[in-house]
Order: C-alpha cells, then structure tokens, then sequence
C-alpha cells in the first residue's frame, strides 16, 4: 500500500488537488437547445489534452442522436469546467481539518438516497466509485446508475473544499503580510468534533460514522413509484425554468 500523503498545515501547505486517489474533475452537463435538454455527469482527466474534449462531445453528440448543434455546447461547457479546474493548478492550499461532513441527497430513476459522512481528507487512497459499489451493494441497490452518480456528488463536494482550502490559503497569507505572528485558522469547524471510527468501507473510502449519530447518520434508501417520479420530474422542470 502506498503511505498516505497528509494535508498541509497553517505551516505546511500543499499544492492544490482533489483528495482522492486519482484526482479526477467531476463534470456536469445541463444543455438545453430548442427544447431538447441534454444532462449528465462523469469523471474527466485535468491532464488529457484539449483535444479530447471535441472528440467526446461528437461521439456523444453521435450515440445518443442529438442535433448537431449540442456538439459546440457540450464541448464549451467541458472546457470551462476544466479551465476553472486549471486555474487553481500550483497554487497552495489548506485543509485545517482531518474530516469533513459529506451529504448525499439525490434521484436517480426510481432510487432517493439520503446519507450523510465524515470523509477523511488525509486519506489520499480514498476512492469515491469503490465507497458508492460498496453502498449500493450493501443497501441492495441494483440500478447501475446509482453507484456513478452517488461517486460524482461525493467528488463535487470534496472538489468544493479543496477550492474553499486555497482560498483560505489566501487569506492565510494577507494576513500574515499585515500581522506578524498570525496562526492559521481553519474555516472548518469538523475536526474539533470527536470521531468514533465505527463504521468504515475499507482504506478506500475514508468514511467515518459517529455512534452517537447513528439515527441521523443512517442511510435511507427509497423506491419511489412512477407516479412519485413523475410528480418530482415536473417539479424539477418547474424549478429549472
């Protein structure tokens, strides 16, 4: 097993990164073009070549028969993201704390799913897609797209604290600059909470539940009915426009 790299310090940062092993970006896709909407999410890789990005949207574009005009869209709307992903590249950033507080609540066809974690940051062999096979498997969830978007919603959060994480560096540094003496203070309040590793799904995952918690930290899994789903989907479509 390789050693687990730790996150920085008020003294030690490190460069900017997801904490996961891979540190791939998740990407989401919302396009909607003379009525037809389009949506997904995956997984890219920040150090494939650009090239990679108008390839995908025309085989995509092509799979799914989509009009010709959503190749330009989808191509724009990835680059974005990875350009954004690209900006905080080499710059220093702090974790302050060994967890923090992960929140599913997603649908996914017919399947709700609410849940929420402490996820170790420090754990940089952490694998969000082994943690959601691992999930749907032992809640006895058999839609295959579960377990993907249950990964994706736990990399966009953490993808969200490493962005908060190099912004806090920043402020870390100004104020230094204008006051000698200055300790760094985390903006998360989670490590000073108590951890009791009770329940974890393996070195992969970094999950931690608290026993005290147990009743707000369970898992709730639903099966909703086609008339529950259909009642959700025009909320949403409401709510989108």
């Amino acid at each position: 097993m390789k050693p687990l790299s730790t996150w920085g310090s008020s003294r030690n940062p490190v460069k900017f990164r997801i904490p996961t092993s891979d540190n791939l970006l998740p990407i989401r896709l919302d396009i909607e073009i003379d009525g037809q909407r389009f949506r997904d999410a995956f997984t890219w890789n920040p150090s494939d070549p650009d090239s990679e990005v108008v390839v995908f949207a025309k085989r995509t574009v092509k799979d799914l028969k989509l009009p010709p005009a959503f190749i330009t869209q989808i191509a724009q709307s990835i680059q974005s993201q990875l350009t954004e992903f690209r900006s905080y590249e080499g710059q220093d950033m702090y974790t302050g704390e060994r967890v923090v507080p992960i929140k599913l609540d997603l649908r996914v066809n017919h399947t709700l799913i609410k849940d929420q974690f402490l996820w170790d940051l420090n754990n940089f062999e952490s694998d969000p897609e082994e943690f959601a096979r691992t999930f749907c498997k032992d809640m006895g969830i058999e839609d295959p797209e579960v377990g993907p978007a249950i990964a994706i919603a736990i990399r966009e959060q953490l993808y969200e604290i490493a962005v908060q994480s190099v912004a806090s560096a920043k402020e870390s540094r100004m104020i230094k600059k204008g006051r000698k003496g200055f300790e760094h203070i985390p903006i998360s309040k989670a490590g000073g909470i108590a951890v009791d590793l009770v329940k974890s799904f393996g070195n992969k995952s970094s999950v931690i539940r608290k026993r005290k918690e147990w009743d707000v930290f369970e898992p709730i899994v639903d099966l909703l009915s086609n008339e529950e789903v259909d009642a959700l989907e025009a909320t949403e479509e409401r709510n989108a426009r």
